[in-house]
């Protein structure tokens, strides 16, 4: 476009000295003469620089229309893009998978979106991993069950040159170009923080963690842990007990309770967890404070009717998008951060159905 417009600037000035010609006392017919051939030459000039802006201005439209904004390239629509989730148990993935299909037909891949039966399925999910190598997609993203079960498959991706990328959780490797997730460590010591403040900083509070082997479960658990011993040192925090299905959440919620008939507050990390909290609560009567993570039906009908506190929800449908975004980025060699942060925030009767709260629950 800039040549464009230098051409143009270029065609003017020229036009405008043959106009102060023409203005001009009248010139002896040879002089006319001999100026005719150099004004013919330079129109000529003029010409084929336009012609030379009009195929550099052909070829930048032609760029920009396979590139999208924020410089993702556009694909050919033949290319695969495989997400292995978690699983499909809970809303929550069900939103992972909307915010990836949304990227993949913004930039024109084919998604394929799978995970296994439960969040306790490790060996249905590295097999789920495999096929998704034996496939050749263009690339591969992989919230891990269990950080470092995944290594030896992830190896073989890495060998088969197909860029991989986790999302919600990390592994303990550096195969994966980067990882799409919440800052969990934070997510976790806001939900300690809104504890504090519900309970006066004062009594014990019992955990319900969904598990002890993906690093989410790990930092959501111990970055409650943290932030209550860094800042509520007349409170006590139990030792975590781990449950990721919602039957044995409740379960395990009502024998803390019961161990404990002085619980001020208990915690659930993920929304299994959470919504086994609220169940074994609701079982037994107990009068605590019930402060959870995602959401779900279950969550947010607890919040509006008063039996939970409220809970951090993190962005499923952002980090689904920015999965698939990166994963293009990497089939196309562009740089990655170390970590993608697709946010959180906490959320209670009070700013439930706020327009940005709202855009990331999930019933």
């Amino acid at each position: 476009m800039r040549l464009l417009r230098s051409a143009v600037a270029v065609s003017s000035v020229l036009a405008l000295g043959l106009t102060a010609c023409t203005t001009s006392a009248d010139p002896e017919p040879a002089e006319t003469a001999a100026e005719t051939p150099a004004a013919e030459t330079t129109a000529a000039e003029t010409t084929a620089e336009e012609t030379m802006a009009e195929e550099t201005s052909a070829e930048e439209t032609s760029a920009e229309e396979t590139t999208a904004e924020g410089d993702v390239p556009m694909g050919d629509g033949t290319q695969t893009i495989y997400l292995v989730s978690k699983g499909f148990q809970h809303r929550f993935w069900q939103a992972v998978k909307e915010g990836a299909e949304q990227a993949g037909e913004e930039y024109n891949y084919q998604v394929e979106f799978v995970g296994p039966d439960d969040e306790t399925k490790v060996t249905q999910q590295l097999d789920q991993l495999k096929t998704a190598l034996d496939s050749q997609p263009a690339a591969i993203g992989l919230a891990a069950l269990d950080s470092g079960a995944a290594e030896p498959v992830l190896q073989q991706i890495q060998a088969a040159d197909i860029p991989i990328i986790a999302f919600d959780s990390g592994v303990d490797s550096d195969i994966p170009l980067t990882t799409v997730s919440t800052d969990n460590e934070a997510a976790a010591g806001e939900a300690a923080k809104q504890m504090i403040e519900l309970t006066g900083g004062e009594g014990t509070v019992g955990l319900v963690c969904h598990d002890q082997t993906s690093q989410t479960g790990q930092q959501r658990c111990q970055g409650f842990i943290d932030y209550m011993a860094e800042n509520a040192p007349d409170m006590t925090v139990l030792e975590p007990q781990y449950a990721g299905e919602v039957g044995l959440a409740a379960n395990t919620a009502k024998a803390i309770l019961q161990a404990n008939p002085d619980l001020v507050g208990m915690y659930g990390t993920n929304e299994a967890s959470a919504i086994g909290v609220i169940q074994g609560v609701n079982e037994i009567g107990a009068d605590v404070t019930v402060v959870g993570f995602d959401s779900g039906k279950t969550q947010l009908d607890a919040i509006r009717e008063g039996s939970q506190a409220g809970a951090v929800t993190q962005s499923p449908v952002k980090m689904g998008y920015e999965t698939v975004v990166a994963a293009i980025k990497a089939i196309n060699g562009q740089e990655l951060p170390e970590v993608i942060d697709s946010g959180f925030a906490w959320y209670d009767a009070e700013n439930i159905d706020d327009p940005e709260i709202a855009a990331n629950l999930y019933e």
